[in-house]
């Protein structure tokens, strides 16, 4: 008898440590001479968290700097194996985990890669992340896919019962009016579609659509880049980041970095932040 209490006081332990480590999570503090940026780094992109978490334990995110600033886009840092010195050829890559959930919208944290060119299968670039700033965008442009639309267009303009866009084409373009040009495309998008049978939209959910337009982000990157977490506060520091002078895309000041990160309560981190997790919605 005195085996099996011993035994079923263990199993409750192992039990009861198993559900505390579930109600916990990780926060994420990026240190900066602007202030500190807290962020939380998403369960269903595994690889992406465990790596970062790993490296940051470790220090190694710690004098590596935000090297690629642009305002209104993003600012990029967490270069370890440049200050490690290990060549380029060497930096080690993780497998994309892109969910199309998780897009581009201000304040998300995303893996910086190299390009399809040398990167068909979009691999991460193994230390080096990037947090959005981005503008607002209205949902004609966040659903359209202008790449697929200026190519169907140049088909499209080919018709003989088209030789009047074509003309206004020409004549946009020639003069330089790239605003009105964008908006003529607009204009013609589900015409061009409905006669050669094709798709030049995007998919985006209501939720998503209402974000970009209320709060902004870089849509160009959805679906091609990881999104791994989610800044909890701070985007002030990553304004003043982005608003650092630049030569080349490089801040003429460094922006060097510590990060940390530290188990906290979900509770808490709901509590603190109003962040939401998936299972509580």
């Amino acid at each position: 008898m005195i085996k099996a209490l011993n035994f079923l006081s263990l199993s409750f332990l192992l039990i009861s440590t198993l559900a505390c480590g579930q109600n916990k999570d990780y926060v994420v503090t990026i240190s900066t001479r602007h202030g500190d940026i807290k962020a939380v780094l998403f369960d269903d992109t595994p690889e992406h968290k465990n790596n970062f978490i790993a490296l940051a334990e470790a220090g190694r995110f710690d004098s590596t700097q935000f090297h690629r600033v642009i305002k209104n886009f993003m600012v990029q840092g967490g270069d370890v194996f440049g200050k490690e010195g290990l060549p380029a050829e060497e930096w080690p890559t993780l497998p994309a985990e892109i969910n199309s959930k998780y897009v581009h919208r201000k304040g998300m944290i995303s893996a910086a890669r190299q390009g399809d060119n040398v990167n068909p299968q979009k691999r991460s670039n193994g230390s080096q992340f990037f947090i959005v700033q981005g503008e607002k965008v209205e949902e004609q442009e966040l659903v359209t896919d202008f790449t697929a639309l200026q190519k169907a267009a140049f088909q499209f303009m080919q018709f003989g019962s088209q030789q009047q866009f074509k003309q206004d084409y020409a004549r946009l373009y020639q003069e330089e009016k790239f605003d009105s040009l964008t908006s003529l495309l607009y204009s013609k998008r589900d015409e061009i579609a409905q006669t050669l049978n094709v798709k030049l939209t995007k998919d985006y959910t209501p939720e998503q659509i209402k974000t970009y337009a209320e709060i902004g982000g870089t849509p160009h990157l959805d679906f091609e880049y990881t999104v791994f977490g989610e800044v909890l506060s701070g985007m002030d520091v990553v304004e003043k980041i982005a608003a650092e002078p630049t030569t080349s895309e490089i801040p003429n000041s460094p922006v060097y970095m510590t990060v940390t990160v530290e188990r906290v309560s979900k509770k808490k981190i709901t509590k603190d932040y109003g962040y939401i997790y998936p299972e509580s919605n």
